[in-house]
């Protein structure tokens, strides 16, 4: 499954369902798709997302520190698999911040 986000400002992000639905409850909503953030509660909905993505990646810091008995191989073929979810937003937090400027509402849907 694959959800898009989309703004009158900026052009439409897709994102596989699961880490789509992810960003969706950072955002502080339910998940239901189809759904909708309007105008004047993007400014909440972007704090809420960067504040659980900063969350996100402090828990994840603390497990790789945790597990630091990987062998050098395991560990370079997972850093070079793993995609973080902080590089997964930047789409999501650019169409934010657009549609935050141009105050136009933020819908997504599955394609």
């Amino acid at each position: 499954m694959l959800i898009t986000f989309r703004c009158k400002s900026y052009a439409n992000v897709t994102m596989f369902g699961d880490i789509g639905l992810q960003m969706i409850k950072m955002m502080g909503h339910s998940g239901t798709l189809p759904g909708a953030i309007l105008a004047s509660d993007l400014p909440e909905a972007l704090s809420k997302l960067t504040l659980s993505l900063a969350a996100e990646s402090t828990a994840a810091q603390k497990n790789t520190s945790a597990t630091g008995d990987v062998e050098d191989d395991e560990e370079e073929a997972l850093s070079e698999q793993a995609v973080s979810l902080n590089l997964r937003a930047i789409p999501l937090i650019e169409l934010l911040k657009s549609a935050i400027d141009a105050q136009c509402d933020v819908m997504w849907d599955t394609p």
